[in-house]
């Protein structure tokens, strides 16, 4: 992708859930909730135009790293997020 075209990701608190966007442009989320200490990944989703470019993959990613800087272990019931974590050893140690 373009520089200007790469998406970032960014934990948005009002909203419970990380944003990945392509300038102001929403193209996923990963909505969560926040307790003491713990995230609980509910429901991912990204622009059916962009499915299929590893982004769910990323976004994961970006919010997982996240998570391990603010020491908050981490679970899902979203099955792409459980999936994600099933298939990524290098998160066991943040999931509870």
């Amino acid at each position: 992708m373009e520089p200007e075209r790469t998406p970032t990701v960014a934990d948005n608190p009002a909203e419970s859930r990380y944003e990945m966007k392509v300038g102001e442009d929403l193209i996923g989320f990963a909505e969560y909730k926040l307790s003491e200490g713990h995230i609980l990944f509910t429901y991912i989703e990204i622009d059916p135009v962009l499915q299929g470019r590893m982004l769910g993959s990323s976004l994961t990613a970006a919010a997982l790293d996240d998570c391990r800087t603010r020491g908050l272990s981490v679970s899902a019931t979203c099955p792409f997020i459980v999936d994600y974590l099933r298939n990524h050893p290098e998160y066991d140690d943040i999931t509870a």
